[in-house]
């Protein structure tokens, strides 16, 4: 055990000429710390990867990974990572292209091994060109775990896989990250984000806008739904007009409040309502949160963002 951070990435910024793609990232991530990266396109995911990753040079700041250069420590077999970029030799075999790049490496895992974490025995020895696209991400992801590495990041990991698939991929990936290793993911999933992540960072226009727990992300976005049928059309100037309410929708006969004053809202319904009924209060999403993050114009400092760098084993 080491307190040294798996990540540290110190005032972090990237420009492409006249475009700031990174722009002044403050990161730390510990051993055991499972984090999803979360953004909109062109929030700077990707190149916040590649930088830590030491695939890019920074314009100005460092990043270090396990307290030294990135480079050493994917030398070292350190690091395993499952890019957008990365492709696989299509005339290869599954096994041959595993067993190709764990060869590269001081201590890997062995090729079976890797083949069944990742999912893919039943498919070892059909050629990578002959891989569906879940297919070839679950290949990718045998190709990054290989090396036995103590940190795996992984860039749109789900990609092109159904629902079945991607379920089947966390499940491998939990089996992962049981073992303490240190995991980091971008993703468009935000339901991938909120279940299998215990801390999420949310960047827009190059910076951290948020970084927190799933339950703390949530509620950064402080409004509820409030659900219910029975209220006719022409009472929705007086809906609007309960207390709290901040939004409202009607459609095949039910009501839609959001409302930051849940509990005010829902006791002004059911007096000025009484017919109202299947009531349902639902608490703020993920989908919430992001949205209330991201849309506020860069720059802007009306988006709360919430710290956290303990590691894992300091909040057991």
């Amino acid at each position: 055990m080491t307190d040294t951070p798996v990540i540290e990435l110190h005032g972090l910024r990237k420009r492409f000429g006249p475009v700031t793609a990174v722009d002044g990232i403050d990161l730390t991530i510990h051993r055991g710390e499972v984090v999803a990266l979360l953004g909109p396109n062109g929030a700077g995911k990707t190149t916040t990867v590649d930088l830590a990753l030491g695939l890019s040079t920074p314009t100005s700041g460092t990043a270090a990974l396990f307290g030294a250069d990135p480079r050493s420590s994917i030398v070292e077999g350190r690091v395993g990572a499952m890019l957008q970029g990365g492709a696989l030799l299509p005339d290869m075999t599954v096994r041959g292209a595993v067993a190709l790049v764990g060869a590269a490496h001081r201590a890997p895992m062995s090729v079976d091994e890797a083949l069944r974490r990742a999912r893919c025995t039943e498919i070892a020895n059909r050629r990578v060109s002959k891989l569906s696209g879940g297919q070839l991400q679950r290949a990718r992801f045998a190709v990054a775990v290989v090396s036995d590495p103590d940190l795996l990041v992984l860039d749109e990991p789900t990609a092109a896989m159904d629902v079945e698939a991607r379920h089947t991929f966390w499940s491998s990936m939990r089996e992962f990250t049981d073992t303490g290793r240190t995991v980091v993911f971008a993703t468009h999933y935000l339901d991938e984000a909120d279940t299998f992540a215990d801390r999420i960072v949310i960047l827009r226009a190059g910076r951290v806008v948020a970084d927190g727990t799933p339950a703390e992300i949530k509620a950064i976005a402080s409004t509820r739904t409030v659900r219910c049928s029975g209220i006719g059309p022409d009472a929705h100037v007086a809906l609007r007009g309960l207390p709290g309410v901040v939004g409202l929708e009607a459609r095949h006969g039910s009501v839609t409040l959001r409302t930051d004053q849940s509990d005010d809202t829902l006791r002004a319904l059911l007096t000025a309502f009484p017919q109202a009924h299947d009531i349902q209060v639902v608490a703020s999403t993920m989908d919430d949160a992001f949205l209330a993050l991201t849309s506020a114009a860069p720059g802007s400092t009306t988006s709360p963002t919430t710290t956290h760098t303990d590691p894992i084993g300091a909040r057991a």
